[in-house]
């Protein structure tokens, strides 16, 4: 068994020398050894053989400095890449189920209405039942909560499967497929994770938070081709069964990193609700109304050129969130997320410009990859404003909460796109989505002036 780091061992050139100030003792460093979470020095103070100030000691103490890339050093963090690795396959059916379902429900009953009524219902449950499920992995603790939550939304899955495949009454489909709204959010797990890790830390938590979103883009582009490529190549119901799959074990492998767990902060009195805290409810109204912005593109898009362009929008949102997260941030967040709102607005004129002058596919396709590089860089900053204003023994339910938001808007936007492209056309239906992010930044720039006016009275 290896011996334990202590702060004193953990790299040789950190004897103290008697012809040196004391400095005052760096953050520590969490690291595991011998089974054990331990504390071990970020820096190390000059000593013989120092290259320099602010040299990095390295697990075994030879010196070598970290590496200059934000994401190589943020995997660096001891019990991250394991976690990272059960996250991201947990959120890849994300983008698996509601299209696995869709082809699945239309091809055996042959109405799309019906698997898209069946789909909306069970993101319906989703938005009431995802709140209390972060509320009590916040109580209880990722591990405890995440693994019967996902063994329920599992169950629920193959039922559907079955309810499917067995033709069963129709509204055994709507209760199979809600029963899936115990999915923890597993983004928001992660990013509670990030957040505990490197507390203290604003351009780690920056950087993670972008990686994050990126990781959503990614899961949320690759999901939907696997999934039709599944039901397609092998049997309609290929996509929700292997989803289920990746999900459980997703989870379990995630929820085994009991190291980097967030500790659960025992709650001596009754906590008001994340919504009750200033500025969070202006907050959510930004995130509904980003929602509306990528459930009306959705829409627009596959009705005006069919849904494989999207994958363009959510790669340009990949990329601008990886780049993002390697630049340093201004200090003002709120500031930020106004740049960010008015940058999404004018990047959303692109598609409706190209529409509206009968531009080709290609020039469509471009508008669309250069309006999504807005998309992630907004995501982060909100995330970033709803992580500094929840209490630490809320994050998990904070997080879902705008997650919630963001599916309600994503739902409210796909219903006002699919009205315009009905009524107007396809053309006129491009203008919802930049209406949208005009109005997010409306309602972020009330929200800031009210802050303002209420600190200065």
């Amino acid at each position: 068994m290896p011996t334990p780091i202590s702060p004193a061992t953990a790299c040789p050139e950190s004897v103290s020398r008697p012809d040196r100030a004391a400095a005052p003792p760096p953050t520590p460093l969490l690291a595991v050894a011998g089974g054990q979470l331990v504390a071990a020095p970020r820096s190390v103070p000059g000593g013989a053989g120092d290259a320099g100030p602010g040299r990095r000691c390295s697990a075994g103490g030879s010196g070598r400095r970290p590496s200059s890339n934000p994401y190589l050093r943020l995997l660096a963090t001891p019990g991250a890449r394991a976690f990272t690795a059960g996250n991201l396959i947990a959120r890849l059916p994300m983008g698996m189920f509601s299209v696995s379902a869709v082809i699945m429900i239309a091809g055996s009953r042959g109405s799309y209405a019906l698997a898209g009524a069946v789909t909306a219902t069970g993101l319906a449950a989703t938005a009431v039942v995802a709140p209390f499920t972060a509320r009590l992995v916040d109580r209880y603790g990722q591990a405890r909560i995440a693994v019967p939550a996902t063994a329920l939304a599992v169950l629920g899955s193959l039922a559907l499967v079955l309810c499917v495949h067995y033709e069963a009454p129709a509204w055994t489909l709507f209760a199979a497929y809600a029963a899936t709204a115990t999915t923890p959010n597993t983004g928001g797990m992660s990013r509670a994770r990030w957040a505990h890790l490197h507390r203290g830390d604003p351009a780690a938590l920056h950087t993670a938070n972008s990686f994050e979103q990126a990781a959503d883009e990614l899961c949320f582009m690759l999901g939907p081709v696997l999934a039709a490529t599944l039901c397609g190549a092998l049997f309609p119901e290929a996509g929700t069964l292997v989803g289920a799959v990746l999900l459980m074990s997703g989870v379990l492998v995630f929820a085994a990193q009991r190291a980097t767990e967030p500790p659960v902060t025992p709650r001596t009195s009754a906590v008001a609700s994340p919504l009750r805290t200033p500025g969070m409810p202006a907050l959510l109204a930004v995130f509904l109304a980003t929602g509306a912005v990528f459930g009306a593109l959705e829409v627009v898009s596959i009705a005006h050129a069919g849904g494989a362009i999207l994958a363009l929008q959510a790669a340009g949102s990949c990329v601008a969130g990886l780049v993002y997260g390697s630049l340093r941030p201004a200090r003002n967040v709120r500031l930020r997320l106004l740049l960010c709102l008015a940058g999404m607005t004018a990047l959303m004129s692109l598609p409706l410009l190209a529409a509206t002058g009968s531009a080709s596919l290609p020039v469509l396709a471009l508008c669309l990859l250069v309006a999504g590089a807005a998309t992630a860089p907004t995501m982060v900053t909100g995330m970033t404003l709803v992580q500094r204003s929840t209490r630490p023994e809320q994050l998990n339910e904070g997080m879902t909460l705008a997650v919630t938001a963001l599916l309600g808007g994503i739902a409210a936007g796909a219903a006002a796109g699919g009205w315009l492209v009905e009524h107007a056309g396809t053309v006129t239906g491009y203008a919802a989505p930049m209406s949208a992010a005009a109005l997010a930044l409306v309602i972020a720039g009330a929200g800031t002036a009210v802050r303002r006016a209420s600190r200065a009275g």
